[in-house]
């Protein structure tokens, strides 16, 4: 499976550093993908559930971003978000 490496931070530190066969966002224009090999880009990003679709087979890690901006490079993908809160790691109330 091919992967990227996929870099997710907040203000409150790096909330994922590593390999990636998918990500899905909510950008400014709507619901986006990015899969390996995709061109440059960059986008505003809205408030959304972030899906990570992990390099290990049928993992996928869902999170609630809010804002940020996606960049996307040759070299890697960035998610930079003023919120992001893994689902996994809500608090129960």
């Amino acid at each position: 499976m091919k992967t990227f490496r996929l870099q997710i931070a907040a203000p409150d530190g790096l909330r994922y550093d590593g390999e990636a066969a998918q990500i899905s966002v909510r950008g400014i224009a709507g619901d986006l993908a990015v899969l390996p090999g995709h061109i440059p880009f960059v986008t505003a990003l809205k408030d959304g559930e972030c899906r990570v679709y992990t390099d290990r087979e049928g993992e996928i890690r869902r999170a609630k971003c809010r804002g940020g901006m996606l960049i996307v490079s040759k070299d890697a993908v960035r998610v930079m978000s003023s919120d992001f809160v893994w689902e996994d790691e809500k608090t129960k109330e």
